[in-house]
Parts: structure tokens; sequence; C-alpha cells
């Protein structure tokens, strides 16, 4: 095979190696976007990342580190916002 082998070898690894990166960066695009972000970079709650929010509250309340008042005031403000 001569020089045509080694050449060939080296671009296959540089091609390789291209490819790996370019794996890389789309699987890195599909999880931040999969994270519930917006065009603008701002975080939409969706899914159960809504209810994450509530399960906040609750675990602040059961701990005593808000009173009822708080409490029942948060969730009021996440059902508005929910719409």
């Amino acid at each position: 095979m001569g020089w045509w082998g080694m050449g060939l070898g080296w671009l296959f690894l540089v091609l390789l190696v291209l490819g790996i990166v370019v794996l890389a960066v789309v699987l890195v695009s599909i999880f931040r976007n999969g994270t519930g972000r917006g065009a603008g970079g701002d975080a939409v709650p969706q899914g159960p990342q809504r209810n994450r929010a509530r399960d906040i509250i609750d675990e602040r309340y059961a701990r005593g580190e808000i009173d009822a008042a708080e409490y029942d005031e948060m969730h009021r403000r996440l059902d508005e916002r929910d719409g």
C-alpha cells in the first residue's frame, strides 16, 4: 500500500475525531434544549418542572421554613402563573 495506506489512515483518524466532536456537540445541544429553555434562554416550566416548584414549597412548609400564609400565597401565585 505504501504512502496511500498511511494517508488514508490519517484521513480516517481525522474524520473519526471530527465525527466524535460533532456527536458530542449534538448530544449537548439536545440535552440543553430538553431542560425546558425557551428561545430567549429563560426557563419555561414544562411537565414535571411545574410540579417541582410545588414540591419545593411543600418541602419548605414541612420543614417549617414558611408558615401557612406564605404557603398558600406561593401556591396561589403558581396557580395564576400556570393559568
